[in-house]
């Protein structure tokens, strides 16, 4: 009965391990993470699959033991915590900062569909059948292929349209309706 009111807060509270081991490996696992989820082709049609649904979990499975091998004090799992969110908005930032670095961050679309024809190289490069894409563009109101003048595959996996009757405004135009929105 006495073992049910027992805290050991030296436990709870104290690392097992050092903190800048904890900070070195959580950074290594981090960075190794985004390289490979970065480097494979992820983006399929914005959705997550079941594929991608289970590679998430076991990545989350194995970092964890190689970040932490055994911790258990709350701090070492804050430690952990605040080392992959300071990881995450230093890579957002430095995007944010250097356009170049934003390139290596999210890839550029990738061009699928111009004039009405697939570029079957770029949908086999990111695994897209033409029955996805063919679906993806009837979602977007587009029936026919050839209705297409240019579809890109965006770095989140949005397919973006751009139709053969799109009406883009002339420059005065564009003027007209900048200065009626201001008033």
């Amino acid at each position: 009965m006495e073992k049910w009111f027992f805290i050991n807060w030296q436990a709870i509270f104290v690392p097992s391990i050092s903190i800048f081991e904890l900070i070195i490996r959580g950074t290594l696992v981090y960075l190794a993470l985004f390289s490979v989820l970065r480097l494979l082709p992820s983006r399929q049609l914005g959705t997550l699959g079941i594929t991608d649904l289970l590679v998430v979990v076991l990545f989350a499975e194995a970092a964890q033991n190689a970040m932490a091998s055994n911790y258990t004090s709350i701090t070492e799992g804050a430690i952990l915590v605040g080392t992959v969110i300071f990881w995450s908005y230093l890579l957002n930032w430095l995007g944010y900062k250097f356009p170049q670095f934003q390139r290596f961050l999210n890839p550029p679309p990738l061009l699928l569909v111009k004039n009405g024809r697939m570029i079957e190289r770029h949908l086999q490069r990111e695994l897209i059948t033409d029955d996805e894409l063919m679906s993806k563009l009837r979602q977007q109101g587009v029936e026919f292929l050839a209705d297409v003048k240019l579809a890109y595959i965006e770095s989140d996996g949005r397919i973006s349209i751009i139709t053969s009757d799109s009406k883009t405004p002339s420059v005065p135009e564009q003027k007209i309706a900048l200065k009626s929105d201001l008033h």
